[in-house]
Protein backbone atom coordinates (compact mmCIF):
# COMPACT_ATOMS: atom_id res chain seq x y z
CA UNK A 1 0.00 0.00 0.00
CA UNK A 2 0.83 3.12 -0.41
CA UNK A 3 1.58 6.28 1.73
CA UNK A 4 -1.80 8.39 0.98
CA UNK A 5 -4.06 5.24 0.95
CA UNK A 6 -2.63 4.65 4.85
CA UNK A 7 -3.39 8.39 5.68
CA UNK A 8 -6.42 8.10 4.17
CA UNK A 9 -7.20 4.84 6.71
CA UNK A 10 -6.19 7.09 9.32
CA UNK A 11 -8.16 10.14 8.24
CA UNK A 12 -11.21 8.16 8.77
CA UNK A 13 -10.50 7.98 12.31
CA UNK A 14 -12.56 11.06 14.19
CA UNK A 15 -10.27 12.69 16.89
CA UNK A 16 -10.12 15.53 18.86
CA UNK A 17 -7.62 18.15 18.59
CA UNK A 18 -4.73 19.41 20.74
CA UNK A 19 -1.71 21.64 20.96
CA UNK A 20 0.74 20.76 22.87
CA UNK A 21 3.22 23.14 25.12
CA UNK A 22 6.48 23.10 26.75
CA UNK A 23 9.11 25.65 27.74
CA UNK A 24 12.84 25.49 27.23
CA UNK A 25 14.91 28.59 28.93
CA UNK A 26 12.14 30.91 29.09
CA UNK A 27 10.65 29.91 25.23
CA UNK A 28 7.46 28.68 24.40
CA UNK A 29 7.26 26.01 22.03
CA UNK A 30 3.79 24.34 21.11
CA UNK A 31 2.46 21.96 18.21
CA UNK A 32 -0.69 20.94 16.97
CA UNK A 33 -1.22 17.03 17.42
CA UNK A 34 -4.42 14.64 16.95
CA UNK A 35 -1.89 11.60 18.35
CA UNK A 36 -3.13 11.97 21.79
CA UNK A 37 -4.49 9.17 24.35
CA UNK A 38 -4.69 8.05 28.26
CA UNK A 39 -2.59 4.87 29.26
CA UNK A 40 -3.18 4.60 32.45
CA UNK A 41 -5.33 5.41 35.30
CA UNK A 42 -2.70 4.07 38.64
CA UNK A 43 -0.36 5.99 37.63
CA UNK A 44 -2.04 8.47 35.55
CA UNK A 45 -0.08 8.53 32.50
CA UNK A 46 -0.74 9.97 29.05
CA UNK A 47 0.74 9.57 25.52
CA UNK A 48 1.55 12.12 22.47
CA UNK A 49 3.26 11.05 19.47
CA UNK A 50 5.60 13.28 18.05
CA UNK A 51 7.15 13.41 14.71
CA UNK A 52 11.20 12.62 14.82
CA UNK A 53 12.05 15.42 12.23
CA UNK A 54 9.64 17.70 14.19
CA UNK A 55 11.50 20.54 16.72
CA UNK A 56 8.86 19.89 19.15
CA UNK A 57 10.50 16.34 19.64
CA UNK A 58 13.79 17.84 20.72
CA UNK A 59 11.92 21.04 23.08
CA UNK A 60 10.26 17.95 25.13
CA UNK A 61 12.95 15.78 25.56
CA UNK A 62 15.34 19.32 26.50
CA UNK A 63 12.34 20.13 29.32
CA UNK A 64 11.27 16.97 30.14
CA UNK A 65 7.60 18.41 30.90
CA UNK A 66 4.83 19.13 28.88
CA UNK A 67 1.18 19.93 28.56
CA UNK A 68 -1.49 18.60 26.29
CA UNK A 69 -4.61 21.12 25.83
CA UNK A 70 -7.78 20.05 24.14
CA UNK A 71 -9.37 22.31 22.24
CA UNK A 72 -12.90 23.85 22.29
CA UNK A 73 -14.58 24.62 18.96
CA UNK A 74 -13.95 28.03 19.54
CA UNK A 75 -10.37 27.77 19.27
CA UNK A 76 -9.52 26.45 15.85
CA UNK A 77 -7.65 29.65 14.86
CA UNK A 78 -5.43 28.26 17.93
CA UNK A 79 -5.20 24.61 16.26
CA UNK A 80 -3.92 26.39 12.82
CA UNK A 81 -1.66 28.61 14.26
CA UNK A 82 0.38 25.85 16.13
CA UNK A 83 0.37 23.93 12.81
CA UNK A 84 1.97 26.05 10.71
CA UNK A 85 -1.45 26.49 8.61
CA UNK A 86 -1.61 30.40 9.40
CA UNK A 87 1.78 32.11 8.61
CA UNK A 88 1.47 35.52 9.40
CA UNK A 89 2.84 36.21 12.97
CA UNK A 90 0.35 35.67 15.93
CA UNK A 91 0.62 36.80 19.47
CA UNK A 92 0.00 33.95 21.40
CA UNK A 93 -1.18 34.76 24.69
CA UNK A 94 -0.39 31.34 27.70
CA UNK A 95 -1.01 31.12 31.10
CA UNK A 96 0.79 29.11 33.75
CA UNK A 97 -0.47 25.89 35.67
CA UNK A 98 1.66 23.78 37.44
CA UNK A 99 4.57 25.74 35.75
CA UNK A 100 3.99 25.43 32.65
CA UNK A 101 2.41 27.37 29.58
CA UNK A 102 -0.96 26.28 28.49
CA UNK A 103 -3.78 27.69 26.46
CA UNK A 104 -6.88 29.28 28.04
CA UNK A 105 -10.21 28.33 27.37
CA UNK A 106 -9.05 24.65 26.31
CA UNK A 107 -11.47 22.26 27.19
CA UNK A 108 -8.50 20.58 29.83
CA UNK A 109 -5.14 20.79 30.14
CA UNK A 110 -3.14 18.45 31.37
CA UNK A 111 0.72 19.08 33.08
CA UNK A 112 3.13 16.26 32.38
CA UNK A 113 6.56 15.10 33.55
CA UNK A 114 7.70 12.49 30.87
CA UNK A 115 7.64 8.89 32.46
CA UNK A 116 8.87 7.36 29.36
CA UNK A 117 9.58 7.19 25.67
CA UNK A 118 9.48 5.37 22.55
CA UNK A 119 10.73 5.06 19.17
CA UNK A 120 8.48 3.54 16.79
CA UNK A 121 9.31 4.01 13.05
CA UNK A 122 9.56 7.99 12.43
CA UNK A 123 7.50 9.45 15.81
CA UNK A 124 8.79 8.77 19.36
CA UNK A 125 5.72 8.44 21.39
CA UNK A 126 6.50 10.04 24.84
CA UNK A 127 4.60 8.92 27.53
CA UNK A 128 3.72 11.75 30.01
CA UNK A 129 3.19 11.27 34.44
CA UNK A 130 -0.08 13.59 34.76
CA UNK A 131 0.85 16.58 37.26
CA UNK A 132 -2.44 18.14 37.66
CA UNK A 133 -4.98 19.09 35.48
CA UNK A 134 -7.58 21.12 34.86
CA UNK A 135 -11.55 20.97 32.82
CA UNK A 136 -13.57 23.21 32.04
CA UNK A 137 -17.04 22.95 29.94
CA UNK A 138 -17.71 23.15 26.11
CA UNK A 139 -17.65 21.43 22.46
CA UNK A 140 -14.24 19.75 21.05
CA UNK A 141 -12.93 20.62 18.42
CA UNK A 142 -12.93 17.37 15.96
CA UNK A 143 -11.05 16.78 12.80
CA UNK A 144 -11.92 13.79 10.20
CA UNK A 145 -11.08 13.35 7.00
CA UNK A 146 -8.35 16.07 7.03
CA UNK A 147 -10.81 19.08 7.86
CA UNK A 148 -12.19 20.38 11.29
CA UNK A 149 -15.69 19.48 12.21
CA UNK A 150 -18.12 20.40 14.67
CA UNK A 151 -19.50 18.09 17.15
CA UNK A 152 -23.36 16.91 16.69
CA UNK A 153 -25.56 14.89 18.55
CA UNK A 154 -27.12 11.73 17.62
Amino acid sequence: MDDRLFKTAMGKFATGVTVVTTEVEGEVHGMTANAFMSVSLDPKLILISVANHARMKKQIETAGTFAVNLLSQEQKDLSMVFAGQVKEGRDVEFKRFEGQPILDHSLASIVCQVHNTHVEGDHTLFIGEVINLEVQDGEPLNYFEGKYRQFQEA
